[in-house]
């Protein structure tokens, strides 16, 4: 069996777990729930979850993965117990990450045709600028060969390995994210909605918010980090011992949540000095986003670089569910890595035509809208607390005394956040999400 591949340092670490992170959920779904669920206030709540929620699984996830040096199946094989089936875990997150990326590919698909639309400008009615998402939607052959070029440069990085392949390309990515993303934002600030997208965004107004909020935004924060997937318990699994967990966890969510408020600040401004309402919902940068682009001065440069911007979140992100597969089947099966990239992303590509036929239903629902309920209501909640209370109650005392522990404190505080309070917060989540008693 190969060597298992480790990362070429803290930075590449943290990029690639970064780049894992900051996906569609960043740009897309943050800015749209902060947009119908009250702006600031819903920031607030959120800011307090991805503390008391996202750092300590990020922190569980990536210690599972470092210390058993295995893929989720592996690594929850790792912390035997005799009385629970604790595997079981990790092959949820497994399963996770092949339907997620069977319909996140064709979403991403969705961002390469509007890189495509962008680079000769959005033009026409505003009806005909909203309508070239209706017929994108209802176009399956557009859908699947889109569909097919993500997945194949998500194969073609993958089967390179861990550092000429994952690192590299996050190295190359995350910075140009960063910096599409900082003068876009700039430019962002100098429209005539600045003003009101600031003050929408960060004054907040807590009567907006009611039970229902409290449980969207604790959802919206687990999976901005992209956890429970197995992604980050498969990043953590290519470290090395002398790599502080708490130091990378605290960079990786910071720079997550800054791009997700970067987004915001981003958008807002554009949406405002239109005229356009903040509660666009989904359609945000497929519909609400291509019209403004339309009207404003250098529009058409502006939108080339937002949906490079989005492009390059939405792969980085893609990148990091295939490799959760892909070291399962090395690890668990002895597949060299190229032969394991091909097999699992043609079984992903597969299944991600039902998504990209969106006439293809059971019931009223496409095969995308099950698969994105049964992964972020279902499984991914459940997936999470279950891991947390691996973590939190059945790994080893001494182990994570051994890596938390040089900060007495902190490592006290650490310990009751994720025996008691994180479990809670994630049983809420999942008895509203995966229950519907929240």
């Amino acid at each position: 069996m190969a060597t298992r591949g480790h990362w070429g340092g803290r930075v590449g670490f943290i990029l690639a777990a970064a780049g894992g992170a900051v996906g569609l959920g960043n740009i897309w779904k943050f800015p749209y729930e902060v947009g119908q669920n009250g702006g600031a206030a819903f920031i607030i709540l959120y800011l307090i979850c991805i503390l008391m929620v996202g750092f300590p699984l990020m922190c569980a996830e990536i210690f599972i993965g470092k210390m058993s040096q295995k893929n989720p199946v592996g690594a929850f094989r790792f912390f035997k117990n005799e009385k629970l089936p604790l595997p079981i875990i990790g092959y949820v997150g497994v399963f996770v990450g092949i339907l997620i990326l069977s319909y996140y590919s064709v979403i991403t698909g969705w961002t390469f045709h509007y890189f495509i639309r962008s680079l000769s400008g959005f033009s026409g009615s505003d009806s005909e600028i909203r309508n070239i998402f209706n017929e994108l939607y209802a176009s399956p052959w557009i859908n699947i060969l889109f569909h097919t070029v993500v997945m194949t440069i998500v194969v073609a990085i993958i089967s390179r390995g861990v550092q000429k392949g994952i690192e590299t390309v996050s190295k190359i990515l995350m910075p140009l994210l960063g910096i599409i993303l900082l003068i876009l934002t700039i430019y962002s600030l100098t429209t005539t909605g600045a003003d009101k997208a600031l003050e929408f965004l960060f004054s907040p107004d807590f009567s907006k918010i009611n039970s229902t909020t409290l449980l969207k935004v604790m959802g919206t924060s687990f999976f901005t980090l992209s956890l429970g997937m197995g992604a980050m318990i498969t990043y953590g699994s290519y470290l090395s011992k002398d790599i502080s967990i708490a130091k990378s966890s605290i960079q990786i969510a910071l720079i997550d949540t800054f791009v997700a408020l970067m987004a915001g600040v981003m958008i807002f401004p554009i949406v405002f000095s239109y005229g356009c309402e903040p509660t666009a919902g989904p359609s945000l940068i497929f519909q609400t986003l291509p019209l403004l682009f339309s009207k404003m001065p250098g529009g058409q440069l502006v939108s080339i670089a937002f949906f490079a911007l989005v492009i390059f979140a939405a792969v980085t992100s893609a990148i990091s569910l295939l490799e959760v597969v892909v070291s399962f089947a090395v690890d668990e099966y002895g597949l060299g890595r190229k032969k394991a990239t091909v097999i699992f992303g043609l079984i992903i590509w597969a299944v991600g035509i039902l998504s990209a036929i969106s006439s293809l239903k059971i019931g009223e629902k496409t095969f995308l809208d099950i698969f994105d309920g049964l992964t972020t209501h279902y499984l991914m909640p459940i997936g999470g607390l279950l891991t947390m209370l691996v973590f939190g109650w059945i790994v080893d005392e001494k182990m994570k005394k051994e890596e938390f522990a040089s900060h007495p404190m902190f490592y006290k505080m650490f310990t009751i956040v994720t025996k008691v309070i994180t479990p809670v917060l994630l049983l809420f989540v999942v008895l509203n999400e995966a229950l519907g008693i929240g």
